[in-house]
């Protein structure tokens, strides 16, 4: 398939004693307006089997939906931009650490419900604990994408949002490949992640502990898909 774990990581991984294949699946750049289901068919049915978990990052369903805006036609309320300066800002990616994802974060989740978030988080940062901003706003903020340099152009330039009804992406995608697979939308990256959206949540614990060290090369690498794959 021509991609290799990100940062040298294994492309296999021992859960509860059970090995697990972690199959990174190339693809061409997709764009606004592609077909999402074709686009997941072309290059997934070749390739997955019975019995895997084939996953789709949400960017990559965000950008077929119309959720990826330029940066330079998004303009920040003050209030995006004072709260942008109280989030850290990491090597792995800015979050809502700029004002314009903080702007997309006030538009998709509501201004109250934001407020109420960087309020929590204000105070529980100054008593030694983190997160509550995340789990307060919920998934919608946590799956907002900034740009950053790694990022395949055009998206170096865009804020690309979560996807839009994610079961249901999830349910199209397995009814068009067919056989008995399950189908999750994750949010993947080197602090963790979340499914957003799966035909079998049963499965999405499992997910995210074959996945949680972020092995797919999800920048230049061209790899919004994976198979999970039990080897035993």
């Amino acid at each position: 398939m021509g991609a290799q774990a990100n940062d040298g990581k294994s492309l296999t991984v021992q859960v509860d004693g059970v090995v697990y294949e972690r199959l990174p699946i190339k693809t061409r750049l997709v764009v606004r307006d592609d077909d999402i289901v074709q686009v997941v068919s072309e290059y997934a049915a070749s390739v997955v089997r019975d019995g895997d978990i084939l996953f789709v990052t949400e960017k990559i369903i965000g950008i077929t939906q119309g959720r990826a805006y330029p940066i330079d036609e998004i303009v920040p309320r003050k209030l995006a931009t004072t709260l942008s300066k109280y989030v850290t800002k990491t090597s792995h990616g800015i979050g809502l650490g700029m004002p314009e994802t903080m702007e997309m974060a006030l538009r998709e989740c509501g201004t109250p419900r934001i407020l109420l978030a960087a309020a929590v988080a204000a105070v529980s940062k100054a008593l030694g604990r983190r997160g509550d901003f995340y789990r307060i706003a919920g998934p919608k903020a946590r799956a907002i994408d900034g740009p950053t340099k790694n990022t395949i152009p055009p998206y170096d330039s865009h804020v690309v949002l979560g996807p839009a009804r994610p079961d249901g992406v999830a349910t199209d995608i397995a009814r068009a490949l067919g056989g008995s697979l399950t189908v999750s939308v994750v949010d993947i990256n080197d602090f963790g992640g979340n499914i957003l959206g799966s035909t079998d949540k049963t499965t999405n614990k499992l997910v995210l502990q074959v996945l949680k060290d972020n092995p797919l090369g999800q920048d230049h690498q061209s790899t919004p898909l994976g198979v999970i794959r039990r080897t035993g």
